[in-house]
């Protein structure tokens, strides 16, 4: 055998995530390696905690990072909180609707499901009708913002929908938390999850969640014992919980720790309100370029995510090759469309580090040249011209 050190090619990532990786995060990482329950280790971990809850803008005790993607989030928070018999009301517009679902099932719960178009919002007039049909819900479970389609929804009127009703509230924030507004207390969202791999620019491996008291009440009054040792929270606090003593749970990712430690001080450098103007600007500036070549949103104004952007495909262009040329010969990701999407999208991402005018540019460039070549029905050559338009 002579496998050799893997030394993976520099790309520009524009995809659904990950998205580029800071230097700094990536220089944090590499440095020397302690002990999980250290106590200068501990410390960090109380920074860490803080540092989250400025993300989220909340003052939840619960926040913390999971030692696992966010589809352990997920899990996280379906696990602690859907018993046996539970329903819940879930929404889905996309993909990741349809993995909440899973997720209520395979925890002995019954999911309701409302149903809205892929590429737009929920609509809460169908979540009121479902709640009001289903008195006996116990959660409303929603996508804020749908990674598969680049469509958001309002977070704040579901959840005020959902407390009417005395439901509890889960959402995925996993890509808009650092990208688009996100009000955590202020929205009153009581089980809230995200990832690391998108708006903050760290690597992927790591599931920041938050939890207010109204959902740890639920938790700690559970009848039945949490199906999840990892993801069981009365056992996860012994180690994430306040104070300097710290139960062993389980061996903490140390050093990639580091790196979203180093990730949230950059976003706590930048602010938030700063980092949500940059990635609106950047996406407008994309969408000012892409429609000047002649593509469309499948989004609806008003509905769009600025840091995932879902641009229709043209007529008679194979998509794939599309994608294979900007990788082969630019270095560029893109992601294709999922689920019900799949061969109609694509999916340009403007997440965090990569959120740039440098990125846009060159995207709308390599892009027009690839589809020139390729004889597509688009106007070429004013893309880039259009986009900068937005930066002066």
């Amino acid at each position: 055998m002579s496998i050799q050190s893997f030394h993976p090619p520099v790309r520009t990532l524009m995809g659904p995530g990950p998205s580029d990786v800071n230097p700094r995060i990536l220089e944090a990482m590499g440095r020397p390696t302690i002990g999980h329950l250290d106590p200068v280790f501990v410390s960090m971990m109380e920074e860490m905690k803080e540092l989250l809850r400025y993300a989220f803008q909340t003052e939840n005790a619960l926040t913390m990072p999971v030692s696992a993607p966010g589809s352990a989030g997920m899990e996280m928070c379906f696990v602690n909180l859907v018993e046996p018999g539970d329903k819940v009301i879930v929404c889905q517009n996309g993909v990741f609707g349809g993995r909440m679902k899973e997720n209520v099932q395979r925890c002995g719960g019954t999911a309701v499901m409302v149903e809205d178009t892929w590429g737009v919002a929920v609509d809460p007039a169908k979540v009121e009708e479902a709640l009001k049909a289903n008195p006996d819900a116990k959660i409303v479970a929603f996508v804020h913002a749908e990674t598969s389609t680049g469509a958001i929804s309002d977070a704040k009127t579901l959840a005020e929908l959902a407390h009417q009703h005395d439901c509890l509230v889960i959402a995925d924030t996993v890509t808009s938390l650092a990208g688009s507004p996100l009000m955590v207390d202020d929205w009153q969202l009581d089980a809230v999850y995200s990832g690391t791999q998108k708006c903050l620019s760290c690597v992927p491996g790591l599931s920041p969640v938050t939890f207010n008291q109204r959902a740890v009440d639920v938790i700690t009054s559970r009848k039945t014992t949490v199906q999840s040792w990892f993801l069981d929270l009365n056992l996860v606090l012994g180690y994430w919980g306040g104070g300097t003593k710290r139960a062993y749970h389980h061996t903490a990712p140390v050093n990639t720790l580091y790196g979203l430690h180093e990730a949230l001080v950059i976003l706590q450098e930048e602010g938030i309100e700063k980092s949500w103007a940059r990635h609106q600007k950047n996406h407008d500036a994309l969408r000012t370029g892409l429609e000047a070549m002649g593509l469309s949103f499948v989004v609806p104004e008003g509905q769009r995510l600025p840091q995932l952007n879902a641009v229709s495909i043209p007529d008679g262009v194979d998509e794939a090759a599309v994608r294979g040329a900007l990788l082969n010969e630019y270095n560029l990701e893109i992601g294709a469309g999922l689920g019900a999407m799949a061969g109609k999208i694509w999916r340009i991402g403007l997440m965090g580090f990569a959120s740039n005018q440098t990125n846009v540019l060159f995207c709308l460039g390599a892009l027009d040249a690839v589809l020139s070549s390729m004889k597509a029905p688009i106007t070429s050559g004013v893309a880039v011209d259009a986009a900068r338009g937005v930066y002066r």
